[in-house]
């Protein structure tokens, strides 16, 4: 009979934190796409301008605050890393 390898086995804790970090690597290159965007489409050419400011401040906002949510879950994990040695 062939030996299987015993299964792959990550702790939760430190496989959530990779993600939060893969999250973090990414928000940057969904910000570029998401500012680029309008140009991409042609918008603010039919005088949608005001529409076009308040996309900007809301993308600009929703990454501010996903910075800040990512940061807080990322300095927890640390503190909770430390703490435990």
């Amino acid at each position: 009979m062939k030996d299987r390898a015993a299964p792959l086995f990550l702790e939760q804790r430190s496989y959530r934190r990779r993600r939060l970090i893969d999250a973090a690597r990414v928000l940057p290159v969904a910000a570029l796409v998401l500012f680029i965007m309008p140009a991409l489409l042609g918008a603010g050419r039919e005088g949608g301008m005001a529409r076009l400011v308040i996309y900007f401040f809301g993308v600009w906002f929703l990454l501010v605050l996903g910075t800040a949510l990512l940061s807080r879950a990322l300095s927890r994990r640390d503190g909770d890393r430390e703490s435990a040695r």
